[in-house]
């Protein structure tokens, strides 16, 4: 009997053994304190606004499931907000960010502590601040892990690199915005790109602040690319090297080989480097420089970082004399190259990691998005595209006007009279030739309008460009949902032949998308995350004009599908 129980006991113990205990994610705290440094850059010292002092910020390191309280203390004299770019904020939008649409700042001397989990997502994102131009200098990455004992779908990389694209100004941002706004002219243009906060050695006096990638043959590299430049979509490239995609905006896609990739502001990648299998006696230059679409002028420089193979001890040759050689990126207006380059971005669509496509649609809207004019005030002269107009930007001809107070906590208390209203169209209140002549009134209105979106919704967008005052390429973004992209095109959409080509199987799932110069693209998303959830167009010069909007998705039913109430610290206006 006893040897019977001994067998029992140890089968027990076994089985105990074997079954894999739950997963669950952990509480990890940050502390941001935003305060002044001094940074130098192109010969230029200038005080920069920080966290913790450091330039690109501190990075986030977090799994799928962890939970992260990041407080967030202001001693600079700029009202702040951090918005965690990407994340998908479910029922915590108090969490997210952008001032005056989930939140009012942070004002100088307060803190708030930014609560939320991260559910379904693993990747790259990045945080930055959402408040006028302060994202120049106030952004990091967060690079989330998948959980314990899950493997990536692709090569375990050797090592991960985060290479974060910014723009640097030798001026201060919010003085050149400030100045734009005024005059109703473009603003002026970054003096320099940057590479993890470094312009690099085709600058003036920067080849001491260059970015240097070293590596070992034969190895993988995960590199973590975030574009968190203000103004400019990027070409990127490393001489002599393939690069394999393998997910954008924190969502694993089809693994696609190539030579150069395109990032638009607001966008992430991660892309595998197979380093060469022996030493190449030679450097690299990893380059970027922009793409660039618009009328207006931009920052026609390029940033450049190096690729050093590790030396064996066998080379004699001094790494002092090595042979640099240097990427050929596409031309600046290439836009058969974006367009082709997007196309190839398809989700895996597998059973782990399933695409999750919107079959039937519930509310369909059209956007046209582009730039206009406002009218000067009577006794000013203006630098727009007239003396006597200012540029302006808008959605469906709307452009939009920050409120004074946040629009979730006005639509959580009900009292929502006099700050929004739920009038924004759903399709542009005057059609016309949308990519081809402009109308001659190109005068656009404002308004603080809202769609409201009942819980569960799904949800079809087609967002146009215009070719008012030029066509142009826009990445927009929308805070609190992934979304597939379905479809795209140029010229004018049409309703009748264009939704038969849609890819509703494998479509690429993001948080920012490049509507495409002279173009159209297709999204689909489900308004399964209850909150007021910020849309605007991630060229902050635009947004800074108005070329933005906010969607209020309600509560459902269940206690699950409802937006938690307000933390005790939220910030007061």
């Amino acid at each position: 009997m006893q040897a019977f129980l001994g067998i029992i006991l140890v089968a027990f113990i076994s089985f105990c053994v074997i079954i894999p205990k739950p997963v669950h994610g952990i509480t990890r705290h940050y502390n941001f304190d935003i305060k002044l440094q001094n940074v130098t850059r192109l010969c230029t010292t200038k005080s920069i606004v920080s966290v913790n002092g450091k330039f690109p910020g501190p990075r986030i390191v977090a799994r799928e499931g962890d939970r992260l309280l990041i407080r967030v203390t202001n001693h600079v004299q700029n009202n702040i907000t951090l918005h965690w770019h990407g994340i998908r904020q479910l029922r915590s939008g108090w969490a997210d960010g952008p001032a005056y649409i989930s939140q009012c700042p942070i004002q100088t001397g307060q803190s708030y502590v930014y609560n939320f989990t991260i559910v379904g997502q693993r990747g790259t994102l990045w945080w930055h601040a959402h408040l006028t131009w302060l994202r120049s200098t106030l952004y990091g990455p967060i690079i989330i892990l998948p959980k314990q004992g899950i493997p990536y779908p692709f090569t375990k990389p050797y090592k991960e690199v985060p290479i974060i694209f910014g723009e640097w100004f030798n001026a201060d941002p919010e003085a050149i915005i400030q100045q734009a706004l005024q005059t109703g002219a473009g603003p002026n243009v970054s003096d320099a790109y940057t590479i993890n906060g470094l312009p690099g050695p085709l600058y003036n006096c920067s080849a001491k602040d260059t970015f240097k990638l070293k590596v070992i043959p034969g190895k993988t590299y995960l590199l973590r690319l975030i574009n968190a430049a203000l103004n400019d979509e990027l070409f990127f490239s490393v001489a002599n090297h393939t690069l394999t995609i393998v997910d954008v905006d924190a969502v694993y896609v089809k693994p696609f080989e190539t030579e150069t990739l395109l990032i638009t502001p607001g966008q992430t990648s991660n892309v595998l480097l197979k380093t060469k299998s022996h030493y190449p006696n030679a450097k690299f230059f990893m380059t970027a420089r922009p793409y660039a679409t618009g009328q207006g002028t931009f920052d026609n420089s390029t940033v450049a970082g190096i690729l050093e193979y590790e030396k064996p001890s066998y080379s004699s040759v001094s790494t002092g004399k090595l042979l640099l050689f240097k990427p050929i990126l596409p031309t600046l207006n290439d836009t058969s190259f974006a367009t082709n380059f997007t196309n190839k971005l398809r989700s895996l669509a597998s059973a782990q990691f399933p695409a999750n496509v919107p079959q039937k649609i519930d509310k369909q809207f059209f956007f046209t998005v582009g730039l206009g004019t406002i009218p000067c005030q009577s006794n000013q002269t203006c630098q727009g595209p007239t003396n006597t107009t200012k540029f302006q930007a808008s959605i469906n001809n709307v452009s939009f006007v920050m409120p004074t107070i946040a629009l979730l906590q006005t639509h959580y208390s009900g009292q929502s009279n006099g700050v929004y209203t739920t009038d924004f169209p759903i399709s542009p209140k005057n059609p016309f030739n949308y990519t081809g002549t402009p109308p001659n009134n190109t005068n656009v209105s404002n308004g603080t309008k809202v769609v409201v979106l009942p819980f569960n919704t799904s949800v079809e967008l087609i967002m146009q460009d215009t070719s008012i005052l030029g066509a142009e390429s826009h990445p927009l973004h929308l805070h609190g949902f992934n979304f597939y992209v379905v479809g795209q095109g140029f010229g004018n959409y049409d309703k009748n032949k264009d939704p038969a080509k849609f890819n509703l199987i494998d479509p690429v799932e993001r948080n920012t998308v490049g509507v495409p110069s002279g173009g159209w693209v297709a999204i689909r998303f489900l308004a399964d995350n209850p909150g007021v959830w910020f849309m605007h167009c991630h060229l902050e010069v635009h947004t800074s004009w108005g070329l933005k909007m906010a969607w209020i998705v309600l509560d459902g039913n269940l206690p699950n599908q409802k937006l938690l109430p307000p933390p005790s610290d939220l910030p007061k206006c």
